[in-house]
């Protein structure tokens, strides 16, 4: 089967109060067939970057947990979620976001990162590609407590778990977020920890 056609035909700005949300009506075509007018809503937070700490001598990981409002809106009794360190790219490349966010939210000072994947998380509505990472850390890296940043209203709570459970925690749903998913399974099958 060769690629559809696409043109855009119209992009309509919904709002711009947190990311863009936009209403964009296209023409898709396939071959031999007939042109089809759709229209979809887009949202457009930009690409971001996440990473899994591990610590092969001690068979630990670093996770994060946090208050997410849209898993508490969609039956997230407490609206905390466990995953791995993560950010939005700022103008800089993926690497760069993901030694900068990994110190903010889990007080590590690291310097090299492995990139394993990219992935779009949510390909029918949001743009975002997602750079996945993997690195390691020992405890001579922690240069602070880590939490995030006060100034972007940050609540994390660091967790330092044995690499065993978090993996078991998939299994009785106290991870249910995708990219936590991947990178802890990724650590299995290339038996990193």
């Amino acid at each position: 089967m060769k690629d559809p056609k696409i043109t855009i035909q119209k992009t309509e700005l919904l709002s711009d109060n947190w990311y863009l949300l936009n209403k964009i009506t296209f023409d898709y075509q396939e071959e031999n067939k007939p042109t089809e007018t759709h229209i979809r809503e887009v949202y457009d937070r930009g690409n971001g970057a996440a990473i899994l700490l591990y610590n092969p001598a001690e068979k630990t990981v670093i996770l994060t947990r946090q208050f997410r409002l849209p898993s508490y809106l969609n039956k997230n009794q407490t609206g905390m979620m466990i995953e791995v360190c993560a950010g939005l790219l700022d103008q800089d490349h993926p690497e760069q976001c993901i030694i900068r966010e990994t110190e903010e939210e889990t007080g590590y000072r690291i310097s090299k990162v492995q990139k394993v994947m990219e992935t779009y998380m949510s390909p029918g509505a949001v743009t975002e590609i997602l750079y996945l990472f993997i690195g390691e850390y020992n405890a001579s890296m922690k240069v602070h407590e880590g939490g995030g940043l006060d100034a972007e209203q940050e609540h994390i709570e660091v967790m330092e778990l044995p690499f065993e459970k978090a993996f078991e925690m998939i299994a009785t749903g106290e991870i249910k977020d995708a990219k936590t998913v991947m990178l802890l399974q990724y650590a299995k099958i290339n038996e990193l920890v």
